[in-house]
């Protein structure tokens, strides 16, 4: 890896910087964010692959370091295995970033099939508590580190046909705020980015399910009048990973377009 080439130096600390679902949309993109600021990083994919080596392929191909693993995250047992051997590899995971997110059915709450409930709930916020129950004492052990976890700008205005989204994700923020709060001490640092409506990625899966009109309405609904690019919201996210963030802990920040003014 050839410092040079970083176009930002995020002063990491030895270790890799591993980031959960980074193998397409905002989670590739936060991971060449990372990778840029002169993170080794290590991303985990559930089913795809493919896309997940695409992505490390990308990162390499720009002369940074980066490495894919499959999880599932409803398993603790394989979440505990998968980080235990990285943590073993690398001798410090100094950053986790949990950016992953079920495709869900865009429905009223009346309307939730609870079979996809059970699913998402387990998926998104069953899978962040089996992260973070594996990584602390890892972190604790190595000086600390950063997690920050991608939630969602609907927490702050509930956007209509979009709760199993935000559900699991205002569990998530909870744990975060958690983590904060009692592992400051630590020297470890939890905070949430929290997108809007973002081009590229799960919106572009979840657009055939809702009318135009519906769409230009949440862009007529953000102060900017556009919806956000994933690069965006992966600058803001590399960026309470470093140390130029190192006083920022406990926290919501929405990268939105002003969606939730």
């Amino acid at each position: 890896m050839n410092p040079a080439k970083h176009q930002l130096d995020g002063n990491y600390p030895e270790g890799v910087a591993v980031v959960i679902g980074g193998s397409g949309g905002i989670g590739k993109g936060i991971c060449l964010a990372l990778a840029e600021r002169g993170a080794r990083v290590a991303l985990s994919y559930r089913s795809n692959a493919s896309a997940a080596q695409q992505t490390v392929n990308e990162i390499q191909k720009r002369g940074y370091t980066a490495e894919a693993f499959a999880l599932e995250l409803a398993s603790l047992e394989q979440v505990n295995a998968a980080l235990t051997d990285i943590h073993a590899r690398h001798q410090r995971i100094h950053t986790l970033v949990f950016a992953a997110g079920a495709d869900i059915t865009m429905t009223y709450v009346g309307d939730i099939d609870p079979v996809e409930w059970h699913q998402t709930i387990n998926g998104e916020l069953n899978g962040f508590f089996h992260v973070v129950k594996t990584a602390l004492p890892l972190m604790r052990q190595t000086g600390g580190g950063s997690i920050v976890a991608v939630t969602s700008a609907g927490l702050d205005r509930h956007p209509p046909l979009d709760i199993l989204s935000t559900a699991p994700k205002a569990g998530i923020e909870a744990l975060v705020r958690g983590i904060a709060r009692e592992e400051g001490r630590y020297n470890i640092r939890a905070n949430c980015v929290a997108p809007g409506v973002i081009d590229g990625g799960l919106f572009e899966r979840l657009k055939p399910q809702v009318k135009p009109e519906f769409i230009e309405a949440m862009k007529r609904n953000t102060a900017l009048k556009r919806f956000g690019t994933i690069e965006e919201v992966a600058a803001v996210a590399a960026f309470l990973t470093t140390p130029a963030a190192a006083y920022v802990t406990g926290q919501h920040l929405c990268v939105d377009g002003g969606y939730s003014v």
